[in-house]
């Protein structure tokens, strides 16, 4: 089995900051060629750097929410690469709303973001990579990652509404792995618990404390750095998983075996 993604072509969503920049900068280094998608044009234009539009990297910006957008990312993908293989849904929102305050606004606004967006641009890529099939007879035709959340099977009455977006999508993992394994094409999720983001590092620099709780609720005693993440991701987009399917692999560092009330919600 190879563990390659050399040579493929990647669009990573949330590109411009976080795990999903993480994802696309690695991929990118070991040679896929990959389209960073993402909202703030300003912040991919700083982080790609003078690697933007050069290469094996581009990006687009736009409001992926709006079906338009979806479809121009899309084109302006194959009109860069040719051709689609692995998409990674990795733009995601987090909105604290405690259970007996949680409004309409804040459920919907995690599900446009974290659930929609990803299941419509996850059609948009799998029509594409159906019509690519015709010239591959055989094996894999595409792999599409879903970042989901530990969140999705703990109980975090502080992260209701983000709780409810993650097992939704885990479950639209599962769903559209079902539809489109008869057309070669795999689906599969990364739940993860406290990865070393920017955001998060800047809070726990602010609060020491919930740096001592998190690794106190963490059986390996510590915070996940970015490239943990993007580890997972790689293994699903390669070869070398290439019988697993609708798969939700969890990487917390043991976290979601303890009790998952007393679990941080950061």
């Amino acid at each position: 089995m190879s563990f390659s993604i050399s040579g493929k072509t990647v669009i990573v969503t949330g590109a411009a900051n976080g795990i999903g920049l993480a994802i696309a900068r690695d991929f990118a280094d070991k040679g896929a060629n990959v389209m960073c998608a993402d909202i703030d044009e300003k912040r991919l234009k700083e982080e790609l750097g003078e690697a933007r539009d050069e290469g094996n990297i581009r990006f687009f910006a736009g409001d992926l929410r709006q079906r338009l957008t979806i479809a121009n990312l899309v084109s302006a993908t194959i009109d860069a690469f040719d051709q689609v293989d692995v998409l990674v849904n990795a733009s995601r929102q987090v909105i604290p709303t405690e259970a007996l305050d949680v409004d309409d606004s804040s459920v919907e606004t995690l599900l446009e973001q974290n659930l929609m967006t990803a299941l419509r641009l996850s059609q948009q890529v799998a029509k594409r990579m159906m019509k690519q099939a015709k010239d591959q007879p055989e094996g894999q035709i595409g792999s599409i990652i879903n970042l989901s959340s530990t969140a999705a099977h703990q109980t975090a009455p502080e992260l209701m509404a983000y709780s409810i977006a993650s097992a939704a999508l885990d479950q639209m993992t599962r769903s559209m792995a079902l539809a489109l394994a008869p057309h070669r094409i795999r689906v599969n999720a990364v739940a993860f618990g406290s990865v070393m983001s920017a955001s998060l590092k800047a809070s726990v620099a602010e609060n020491r404390e919930w740096r001592d709780d998190i690794r106190s609720h963490t059986p390996l005693g510590r915070i996940a750095a970015p490239n943990e993440l993007v580890e997972a991701v790689q293994f699903l987009a390669a070869e070398s998983s290439s019988f697993m399917t609708g798969e939700v692999m969890v990487v917390d560092g043991g976290r979601s075996l303890l009790d998952a009330v007393s679990a941080p919600a950061h």
